[in-house]
């Protein structure tokens, strides 16, 4: 049975949570960048979010930290990429919160220069006082999960009171009920302007974001399509993690989503020549982003993202002159990071 966008709010507020300080972010018209691209174009803008710069990651982040609270936890690790946003906005909301961050960072991207390894996220990490380690095994995801929870029983044998965030595929995805609020929030937002998307496009990494936005649209009744667009993993592989994501956290939420394959829709025909790497079509559309909207997106999620969602409309799968929702998920602090690849020559 479909809820409402309140009486879901209200279950969702049955889970443990922490207050990071998540307000409802605006739905920008983009209309220059619509008219490029042939199509009504919208923008969740998350990328607003308060807390360090802002991002996706800060709505996953409460349900995240709510058990941390009733462990007694005093020590917040989590892994991610060099430039990981998530690891960024850990390390902030462990300080919002008075503890301590420690994060692992894993050579994911090929890229060595010094301005991608100190800039960006990494400076952010350093100011926000995080406690930093590194990971040659850029993409062993159980590998990297195991490591930081060696460096975890280092810490409780030191007297300290470490909760781990693991984002491997065998741990809960607790994190995605975040989206699946932000899915009640958009559908509120677009009741009250009157205004439907008839397609959502979102990134799909971990696949929290991507299953937690489609998981809480079909718990309301919601049947708009949700595209994500593959930033690490191919589609193939994005498909059976997305599928996995979504019945797991439909369970978590009593069964409220009426979800079929036919719901799960991922591209990954932007992601070559992988995660992290810029291409053509990623350019342009960081490019165009700024230049017709003065909208800052990043090369690891939200400038795929958009890539993607052009490619999805020059290939026909979304129609000339349809609405769509694309979800910004933030990432400014990694534009500094892709300097060398940012700049004219």
């Amino acid at each position: 049975m479909s809820l409402g966008v309140s009486e879901f709010l209200q279950e969702l507020n049955s889970f443990a949570k922490v207050d990071l300080g998540v307000q409802q972010t605006s739905i920008d018209r983009l209309e220059r960048l619509g008219d490029r691209l042939g199509i009504a174009l919208l923008a969740k803008r998350d990328d607003t979010l308060v807390l360090a710069m802002g991002g996706n990651k800060i709505r996953q982040l409460e349900y995240y930290l709510g058990p941390t609270r009733q462990q007694g936890a005093d020590t917040i690790l989590i892994t991610g990429a060099v430039q990981s946003n998530f690891v960024r906005l850990t390390a902030a909301a462990a300080r919002k919160l008075g503890w301590q961050a420690v994060v692992q960072l894993e050579a994911r991207v090929p890229k060595d220069d010094v301005i991608y390894n100190r800039s960006g996220n990494v400076l952010l990490n350093h100011l926000l006082g995080a406690e930093v380690h590194y990971f040659a095994e850029g993409e062993n995801e159980a590998a990297a999960d195991a490591n930081l929870d060696d460096i975890a029983e280092r810490l409780r044998a030191e007297g300290r009171k470490p909760y781990v965030i693991h984002l491997g595929i065998d741990h809960p995805p607790i994190g995605g009920l975040g989206y699946a609020q932000c899915a009640a929030e958009c559908f509120a937002q677009c009741c009250q302007a009157g205004e439907m998307p008839d397609y959502v496009v979102i990134p799909s990494g971990s696949g929290l974001t991507h299953a937690g936005f489609l998981v809480g649209a079909r718990a309301m009744g919601w049947e708009v399509p949700v595209y994500g667009i593959c930033v690490r993993r191919d589609a193939e592989q994005q498909r059976a993690r997305i599928t996995r994501r979504v019945g797991e956290l439909n369970a978590l939420l009593q069964g409220r989503g009426n979800i079929t394959d036919q719901d799960i829709h991922v591209d990954d025909v932007v992601l070559a020549p992988g995660y992290g790497q810029m291409n053509g079509q990623v350019m342009a559309a960081i490019s165009n982003s700024a230049h017709d909207e003065a909208l800052l997106l990043d090369p690891v999620y939200s400038g795929r993202t958009m890539a993607g969602l052009a490619s999805l409309v020059e290939r026909g799968i979304i129609e000339k002159g349809k609405t769509v929702l694309f979800i910004h998920t933030g990432g400014t602090p990694a534009l500094f990071a892709y300097q060398n690849d940012l700049m004219p020559a």
